[in-house]
Parts: C-alpha cells; structure tokens; sequence
C-alpha cells in the first residue's frame, strides 16, 4: 500500500533529502565554528583592538606626539 503520501517520500525518497540537508547543515556549521575559531574570533575581538591600539600608539610616539615615559605608560596600560 502506497499510504496517503503515494510513492516516493519514503527513505527513498523526500527522506534521503532531508537527511542530506541536516549533513549539509551540521557541515556548515562545523566549517562556521573552525573558521571563527582559527580567526580568534571568540575572543570577542579583543586581540585585533588590542593590536590596533598598539599599533597607533607606536604611530603617536614615532610622529612625536608622546613622549618616551608616557609611550612606555601607556603600552604597558594595553598589555594588561
């Protein structure tokens, strides 16, 4: 007997495609959760602003902005 769907949705059928989309869905988001993870990125970004920080603190002291005492300051502040 077919059922009330007839032939086709069984295993063979819509069944095969939606265990095929749930694979392609947890491979997904195992890629997603590898590629943040090798980015840093759940660190909340904190490295990157820390690393831009640094980096226009050293443009401040070498424009001569800021003296060597408060560079030395300052850069310890960040690394903290």
């Amino acid at each position: 007997m077919m059922g009330w769907w007839g032939p086709g949705y069984g295993m063979g059928g819509w069944g095969f495609l939606w265990g095929l989309l749930w694979f392609a869905l947890i491979a997904w988001g195992i890629y997603t959760l590898v590629k943040i993870a090798s980015q840093g990125g759940f660190q909340g970004g904190s490295s990157s602003k820390q690393d831009a920080a640094l980096e226009l603190l050293r443009k401040r002291y070498a424009r001569g902005e800021i003296d060597k005492e408060t560079y030395e300051r300052m850069k310890r502040d960040l690394e903290e």
